[in-house]
């Protein structure tokens, strides 16, 4: 596995890319050098054990690189088609699947979300915590929509990133019975609002998540390495998931049977090929090939803010050893401007630091350190792929950002 990633890599460096279209966005040589030797130096110091990135353009993969081990202990080097836990990066996965019922006229996005999933007309808007751990709520003053739970605006937040839900689910709470921190519409909150979009899809369609999104997603992206578990004959390529405690990484062994809850929120295993084949449909336009997934208006939809003068804000760290503060370009308290968000992703703000992806730029993560962004001014994706906790852990968004800065600096378009 090693000899065949080093020589992928060494293949890109030397200069592979010239095979792509006239046109094309490209990453030179002198640009996929310098990954390499960002990526082999940060896992050589032990900064991060395991990092797998890819850039795509809309036609084919134009940089892969692996480095670092797939399972310290054993001492297992990691490979380019190496099994991560992409949490919620399997959002705008179920995002789609949303726009693509709503496509066929079975739901519209201004819907009551009650009217496919019951259980939401029950949440309440939480007014008061008392020291006892009860709390004290009242309606909120619209419904839930569809459109609510799509941009984050429902009110539903994580308890790992609120400090009031945390407070209720260390009191004995389940997720099930923890409130609305706010009426729908009213801010942007980060939280399990895809779940439900989950449900509907299950609700609307007459089959699970899972299977939709295998039969409409997966199987026609050719993404054979998606799912929420992983096959016996795969098992060996599952990265294994580190926490920072302390400043140490401690490695967690992987389960016999790694499996998820098959949720619309999180919960898929992938690999940088597979999610990269997602969002070239995005460059696409909804395209796989010749097969049109989505149509042109609901990419449109999809990758642009959806949320008015809302705007994305930095959510707090409730749970430390899960989350320190995110996401970058999120608005603190303090400042009153921040990134967008559309109908699945974060969309960015212009920004004054050089080599960064463009405005209009839409990205989002997973709770492990998995990142992604598709810049479509110069029509690229990017995936990089950790399995560190917390999430923004320091080293993990230090070299998010090196890698950003990098491929930014060397990119270049191929002439017509």
């Amino acid at each position: 596995m090693r000899r065949s990633n080093n020589l992928l890599s060494l293949a890109l460096v030397l200069g592979v890319s010239h095979a792509l279209l006239a046109g094309s966005p490209v990453l030179p040589p002198a640009g996929a050098a310098a990954l390499v030797q960002l990526l082999d130096a940060t896992t050589r110091r032990g900064d991060v054990p395991a990092v797998v990135v890819l850039v795509t353009n809309a036609d084919k993969v134009i940089f892969t690189h692996a480095s670092g081990r797939r399972d310290v202990a054993a001492g297992a080097t990691l490979s380019q088609d190496a099994i991560f836990r992409i949490a919620s990066m399997t959002k705008p996965m179920t995002s789609a699947a949303i726009m693509m019922l709503q496509e066929s006229g079975r739901l519209g996005l201004d819907d009551p979300a009650g009217r496919y999933v019951p259980g939401v007309d029950a949440l309440r808007v939480v007014t008061r915590v008392n020291p006892d751990g009860s709390l004290e709520s009242r309606p909120p003053r619209r419904p839930i929509t569809i459109r609510h739970l799509l941009t984050h605006t429902s009110g539903i937040g994580y308890s790992f990133s609120d400090p009031i839900l945390f407070t209720l689910q260390q009191a004995g709470r389940g997720e099930q019975d923890l409130p609305l921190l706010h009426d729908p519409g009213e801010r942007w909150t980060y939280g399990a609002s895809t779940k439900y979009l989950g449900d509907i899809v299950e609700r609307v369609s007459g089959h699970s998540i899972d299977t939709f999104l295998r039969a409409r997603l997966i199987e026609p992206l050719g993404m054979a390495d998606t799912s929420f578990e992983v096959a016996a004959i795969a098992r060996s390529r599952l990265v294994t998931l580190h926490q920072r405690v302390d400043g140490k990484l401690m490695e967690r062994p992987n389960p016999d049977v790694p499996r998820s809850p098959v949720r619309g929120d999180g919960g898929l295993f992938s690999t940088a090929q597979d999610y990269g084949a997602f969002l070239r449909m995005f460059l696409n336009g909804g395209l796989a090939g010749s097969a049109r997934l989505l149509t042109e208006a609901s990419i449109r939809d999809m990758t642009r803010g959806q949320i008015g003068g809302l705007v994305v804000g930095r959510q707090p760290a409730a749970n430390s050893s899960v989350s320190k503060p995110f996401p970058l370009g999120g608005a603190s308290e303090h400042w009153g401007f921040g990134d967008s968000w559309s109908l699945a992703f974060q969309i960015s703000a212009p920004t004054i630091l050089p080599h960064r992806r463009g405005p209009g730029s839409y990205s989002w993560a997973g709770i492990d350190n998995t990142h992604f962004w598709v810049d479509p001014e110069r029509r690229i994706g990017v995936v990089v792929l950790m399995q560190v906790l917390p999430f923004y852990d320091d080293a993990c968004i230090k070299l998010l950002t090196q890698v950003e800065e990098l491929v930014n600096q060397y990119w270049r378009e191929t002439p017509q």
